[in-house]
């Protein structure tokens, strides 16, 4: 059962959106890690806004948000080094 946002005070309210955000960053950073500036610049955006939520009631989101922009920056980095290489 999901919990009712529009009982909560505004901060946790917020807290609960920035998770929400994460989770949507690393989304977006596993997409655009094709275009590795993008990607890093997306995980590094998803990874603050997860830390930031994580003491809010949706912090499995909040956890979610920051495996998935780990694995965004992972993928983005071993990408721009793969063409790095190859251009080499």
């Amino acid at each position: 059962m999901e919990p009712d946002y529009s009982r909560l005070d505004p901060e946790e309210r917020f807290r609960n959106y920035m998770a929400l955000a994460s989770v949507s960053l690393g989304i977006i950073s596993l997409c655009a890690a094709l275009i590795p500036i993008c990607g890093i610049i997306s995980s590094l955006a998803g990874i603050g806004l997860g830390i930031l939520s994580k003491r809010s009631e949706s912090r499995k989101l909040a956890v979610i948000g920051i495996g998935l922009s780990v694995l965004g920056i992972l993928i983005s980095v071993t990408y721009a080094f793969l063409v790095f290489i190859k251009k080499s």
